[in-house]
C-alpha cells in the first residue's frame, strides 16, 4: 500500500442468494471478487476492516458473518453452513498430510462418519470431484494444479453446505473436467442450496449461473439474470459488454487500457478512462439503479 491510505477493496456490494440459486460474480483480476469471498468467511488479513452485514441462515436464525467471532465461524459456519473452494487450493492444504488424510478428517468432523467407514467415505468424496483414487496418498506438493483444485473441490463438497462459495473452481482443469465440475456445482444448487461462483470463465458461468454480478474496481456495476446477460438483451454496462466481446467465440476484442489501482480510484466512474461512452457526467460516481451503475447504460430494449 504505497500511499499509506486504507484501500477500499470492496465497496457498496449488495445482493441476496436464495436456496437453489447460483450467482456468478465475474470481472477482471484485482476487482475485489476474492476479497469479498474471504470477508464472508472471516478469512481476511488481520489489518482488514469490514462494515455492513452479511446474513446467513444457520438453521436457528440469522447470523451476521461480518461480526461473528472466529470461534463461531470455525465451529458453526465454515464447512457446515458455508463451504469454500479456494482460489489457491494448494495453499489451503496442510503440506505434511496426504489428500486421504484431509478427506478422512473432514468427513469425520462434518458428517460424524465412524472411523471404520472413513476410508470408503473419503474415496467416495474424492470420486465426486473426479480426484483419482491412486493419488489419494500423495501430499499437496506432489499434486499438479488441476489435482489440487479437485482435492479442494472434494473437501468443499463433503458436507453439502447450504452455501457453497467456489472461487475460480475450474482453474487448471481440462475441458472435460471443467464440464464435470460445472455439472457438480449446478447439481449442488439444483438440490436446493445456494451457490456463489467467482470466475473468469464466462463459458462456465453461462452454464451454471441463474444471475450474474459484474464487478469492477471493488463495486458491482451490473446485476442481472444470466439469460439477459448472455442472451438478449445482453449487458447494459459497457464494461460488462466488453467482457463478453473479448471472448473468442464473440467479437474477440479486448477491453482497452487497464483497471485502476484500488488505492487510486477516481471520484467518479472508475471505468470512464477505458470507456468510449464517457462524458463529463462520468466525473460523478453512478449508483447501482435498476441493476446497472452507469450514466450511459444501454436501455434494456436497445441492448
Amino acid at each position: 500500500m504505497p500511499s499509506g491510505r486504507p484501500v477500499a477493496a470492496v465497496t457498496d456490494v449488495s445482493f441476496d442468494l436464495r436456496p437453489g440459486e447460483c450467482l456468478a460474480l465475474v470481472g477482471e483480476s484485482g476487482c475485489g471478487k476474492s476479497v469479498l469471498a474471504s470477508a464472508l468467511l472471516g478469512l481476511l488479513p488481520g489489518n482488514a476492516r469490514t462494515r455492513g452485514a452479511a446474513l446467513i441462515d444457520t438453521g436457528e436464525g440469522l447470523l451476521d458473518l461480518l461480526t461473528a467471532g472466529e470461534a463461531t465461524l470455525a465451529r458453526a459456519v465454515r464447512g457446515r453452513r458455508a463451504g469454500l473452494i479456494p482460489q489457491s487450493p494448494a495453499a489451503h492444504l496442510t503440506p505434511v498430510r496426504t489428500v486421504r488424510s484431509h478427506l478422512e478428517e473432514t468427513v469425520r468432523a462434518l458428517r460424524g462418519t465412524p472411523r471404520r467407514e472413513l476410508r470408503a467415505a473419503a474415496e467416495s468424496a474424492a470420486a465426486r470431484a473426479a480426484f483419482p483414487a491412486d493419488h489419494l496418498d500423495r501430499h499437496p506438493h506432489q499434486l499438479s494444479g488441476g489435482l489440487a483444485q479437485r482435492a479442494a473441490t472434494a473437501l468443499a463438497l463433503v458436507a453439502d453446505a447450504p452455501l457453497l462459495i467456489a472461487d475460480e473452481p475450474t482453474t487448471g482443469l481440462d475441458r472435460d473436467l471443467v464440464d464435470r465440475t460445472v455439472g457438480e456445482l449446478r447439481r449442488h444448487a439444483d438440490e436446493g442450496r445456494g451457490l456463489l461462483v467467482i470466475t473468469h470463465d464466462l463459458a462456465a458461468a453461462e452454464r451454471v449461473a441463474d444471475r450474474v454480478a459484474v464487478m469492477y474496481a471493488g463495486r458491482v456495476v451490473e446485476l442481472t439474470t444470466a439469460d439477459a446477460f448472455f442472451g438478449r438483451p445482453g449487458p447494459r454496462h459497457p464494461y460488462a459488454a466488453g467482457l463478453l466481446d473479448a471472448l473468442p467465440e464473440r467479437a474477440f476484442t479486448p477491453i482497452p487500457g487497464l483497471p485502476p489501482e484500488l488505492d487510486a480510484l477516481p471520484e467518479g466512474c472508475a471505468f470512464a478512462p477505458r470507456c468510449d461512452r464517457a462524458t463529463e457526467r462520468c466525473a460523478t460516481l453512478p449508483a447501482l439503479a435498476d441493476g446497472v451503475a452507469c450514466h450511459h447504460a444501454r436501455e434494456a430494449a436497445d441492448a
